[in-house]
């Protein structure tokens, strides 16, 4: 049975104009707080599995190479498109009769995060690194599996007059939510160690410390109400088998975006453009740690003076991209993402300097902040048919996090071959395959064909 194909439509009418106590007043709503809460549960665990664990190991004396390696453990957040489907279609005993669809499996997926954050908790990276990337692996699992319902959720209950104020609160908590996992954890591992405890002893606890912040998500989901969009959507599609949803959504997916002039060049295109930031990224934390700076130093400033230039990136990512046309704000974001890795090249040479620190912090985050609003904008713009959205951007960002997972994953051999400043002098030279790229998609017309994008 041929999928149905529903046309991208486009509305000219103009948007009612709002006073500014409606514009706040959108962010106070009851359905937009409890996107926010759970913004913050699916930002907390994913430091939990990255930055932070790299932290602990190197802490520990684990070798560059195997912290490197590591970056392997981010496979469920490339491949969690693979199961999307299953929680869509299957119901889980007694939580889903009690609790509804939705709402059942946010619980499910919170106690089995809660369980995992336990188990990584309790392992020991001096000793047995392949049980520490096993739990980790868990986390990552149970944690994109909430990102998957979490989304769903916020599509489901949110009307179209709060959908943006709904993903701004989600944007902003689920950054406070990584915070808190980074620096927060930082800052209570090191609590935990000053009262006497051993080193090892202070990271069990702070990581148990996170696996109760996650109840904050879990009790939010228990005071939520099931959208009615998720009751409507399982009677609308009552006729159909689990099986034969999967699969029209996927063939309409790929069928659709296939058929396009230079698919596969957009697609190697959606794989690169941020691997300069993803093969650097995946280092930052051992790189500050072995310049010597102490583990307070990385919680302050990587994470909290960074937070603040993520954010002000963010807004001078919109600005770019309404100002100048989709081919040229990605010129820029690419460019800059790429040229501010020289600034951890010289931090690697003046030392242990604070300001240094936070100029090349700030830098880094910044311009990283513009590429990806850019970028995302530009995936966007590539999901045009509404029936496939949800399955095409979902493709698409797992293709983008190939970079941070795999191809990132000997960043740590390269650094240990090269020493730190040549390092990140290779971080700006890999940049390069994507802007070649992004000149033959321009040259093919490519960017011109996708019309004006909206940020």
């Amino acid at each position: 049975m041929k999928p149905p194909e529903i046309p991208a439509t486009t509305s000219t009418a103009p948007a009612p104009e709002t006073s500014w106590r409606d514009g706040l007043a959108v962010y106070l709503q009851p359905r937009v707080l409890i996107v926010l809460l759970l913004g913050f549960s699916s930002g907390l665990p994913l430091a939990l599995s990255g930055s932070t664990l790299l932290i602990w190991m190197r802490e520990a004396g684990v070798d560059l190479g195997t912290i490197g390696l590591f970056a392997l453990v981010g496979t469920p957040y490339t491949l969690k498109f693979l199961w999307a489907p299953l929680v869509d279609a299957l119901h889980v005993p007694f939580f889903t009769r009690a609790f509804g669809r939705r709402r059942g499996w946010l619980l499910v997926s919170q106690l089995l995060l809660i369980a995992a954050i336990m188990l990584l908790a309790l392992t020991d990276p001096a000793r047995s690194p392949a049980f520490v990337a096993f739990a980790a692996l868990l986390v990552a699992a149970m944690s994109s599996t909430q990102d998957i319902v979490v989304d769903a959720f916020r599509v489901e209950s949110l009307p179209e007059s709060e959908q943006a104020a709904g993903m701004a609160s989600y944007v902003a908590a689920y950054r406070i939510g990584m915070l808190v996992s980074t620096a927060g954890a930082l800052f209570v591992v090191s609590g935990f160690e000053s009262t006497g405890i051993s080193r090892t002893s202070a990271w069990m606890w702070g990581y148990v410390t996170m696996a109760a912040l996650v109840l904050i998500g879990t009790v939010t989901a228990l005071a939520a109400t099931e959208p009615q969009q998720s009751a409507r959507a399982e009677a609308a599609t009552s006729s159909e088998t689990a099986f034969m949803r999967v699969m029209h959504a996927a063939i309409g997916a790929f069928s659709e975006f296939l058929t396009r002039k230079d698919a596969f060049a957009a697609l190697a295109f959606v794989v690169l453009f941020k691997f300069t930031d993803a093969f650097s990224g995946s280092m930052t934390a051992p790189f500050v740690i072995d310049l010597g700076f102490s583990r307070n130093d990385y919680a302050a400033i990587v994470k909290g003076v960074g937070l603040a230039a993520t954010l002000i990136g963010g807004f001078a990512g919109g600005f770019v991209a309404r100002r100048y046309s989709l081919a040229t704000s990605l010129w820029i974001g690419g460019v800059l993402q790429a040229i501010a890795n020289l600034s951890f090249s010289w931090l690697a040479v003046v030392g242990i300097n604070h300001w240094a620190l936070v100029l090349a912090i700030t830098a880094e985050n910044f311009t990283s902040a513009i590429g990806t609003v850019i970028f995302v904008a530009y995936l966007s713009a590539l999901c045009r048919n509404p029936l496939h959205t949800a399955t095409q951007y979902a493709l698409l960002t797992a293709l983008a996090a190939v970079g941070r997972t795999y191809l990132s994953a000997g960043a740590g051999f390269v650094a240990k071959a090269t020493g730190w400043p040549l390092f990140f002098v290779i971080c700006v030279l890999v940049a390069v395959p994507s802007l070649l790229l992004l000149a033959w998609l321009q040259r093919r017309g490519h960017f011109a064909a996708l019309g004006p994008v909206k940020v």
